[in-house]
């Protein structure tokens, strides 16, 4: 399968660059999976589509402070460290820029020396494997030298960094938000509850292959790069009780169905309280062990979300959706507006 047919043109200007002031004034394109029409509503109206015993799962991982600007303690010259992935023992999987600059044994300060580190080895991907020493906590100088890692297409500073994290996030770890969970706010959750939906939560860390564009010319021949996922057992007790009595499951976001696939499709189409890490590629043919529909953001271009979201609902339904959310000016990407795949 090509890659270009997943392709679409996108007006530079529809790249959401800031968070609405209300996390909840998000438009909503809801498609409907079965027939692929098309409406135009408020997120707040998301409520007018789900029903009284549905299940809504949601990734609950928090975004890492994990862009750090230091020095090489030899030169003076600054270097861009972004955290990856912990490897234990304080080392990370890392991207540096420039990365000419960070070979093996380069030292780096960051905040006046609080946080040192030293490369240890380059990865296969071009990334690079740091060892990091300090006095004290680590993820408290990460906080208080950390910045936001936005995405590159993001070009503003974020003022606030409680608007790059979902309002019940909770375990430490991602490069990138859970888009797809930042509409949602404390009381509309609980308006949810009040009518009856379930909340489930699980845990999946957000790694930058996110952002990654698919270089292979098919998609077969695409490789993703593992995430951790956890799955607790409440999650698992809660999603298997809708699926025996036959209601829906509804992921919020592709990180929240990439975790319940992967673990969905080990177990026969239950769910397991387990931890791993999953590789998962959806695309379409794919056959769906779980989830029913799903709360998902526009996505760009050629990339394994826009193909993940074409195996749920078809991919030319998928475009034309897309064609028409370009038509009627939809934000776009991390900050931008959300649609609902309704089963």
């Amino acid at each position: 399968m090509d890659v270009t047919q997943f392709d679409f043109d996108l007006p530079e200007r529809l790249i959401a660059q800031h968070p609405l002031a209300d996390r909840s004034a998000s438009r909503l394109l809801v498609l409907h999976k079965q027939t692929g029409a098309v409406e135009h509503r408020k997120f707040t109206d998301l409520i007018d589509y789900l029903r009284e015993g549905d299940v809504l799962v949601l990734n609950d991982s928090r975004v890492l402070p994990a862009r750090l600007i230091g020095v090489k303690t030899d030169t003076g010259a600054n270097i861009e460290v972004l955290l990856l992935k912990s490897l234990g023992d304080d080392r990370w999987e890392t991207l540096v820029k420039p990365g000419k600059r960070v070979k093996p044994g380069t030292e780096i300060s960051f905040g006046d020396g609080l946080l040192r580190a030293v490369c240890e080895s380059s990865t296969e991907t071009g990334g690079r494997i740091i060892r990091f020493s300090y006095e004290g906590i680590f993820y408290e100088l990460l906080d208080r030298l950390g910045s936001m890692p936005l995405p590159p297409y993001i070009h503003e500073q974020l003022e606030d960094r409680e608007r790059y994290q979902t309002v019940y996030s909770r375990e430490l770890g991602s490069a990138a938000a859970p888009t797809a969970g930042l509409h949602f706010t404390k009381d509309y959750l609980q308006r949810l509850e009040q009518k009856g939906v379930q909340l489930a939560y699980i845990t999946l860390h957000v790694g930058l292959g996110t952002f990654r564009p698919v270089s292979a010319d098919t998609v077969e021949e695409h490789v993703m790069h593992a995430e951790y996922y956890e799955i607790p057992e409440e999650t698992a007790r809660i999603v298997n009780a809708a699926k025996s009595e036959g209601r829906r499951v509804i992921a919020v976001g592709t990180t929240s169905c990439r975790t319940l696939e992967t673990v969905g499709k080990a177990h026969g189409g239950k769910l397991a309280a387990e931890s791993g890490w999953t590789d998962i590629f959806i695309y379409p043919g794919y056959q769906f062990s779980i989830i029913d529909g799903m709360i998902t953001n526009f996505h760009l271009p050629k990339s394994t979300l826009v193909m993940l979201i074409s195996a749920l609902a078809g991919r030319e339904t998928i475009l034309n959706a897309y064609r028409e959310a370009v038509e009627q000016e939809y934000r776009f990407f991390s900050f931008g507006d959300a649609m609902l795949i309704n089963p």
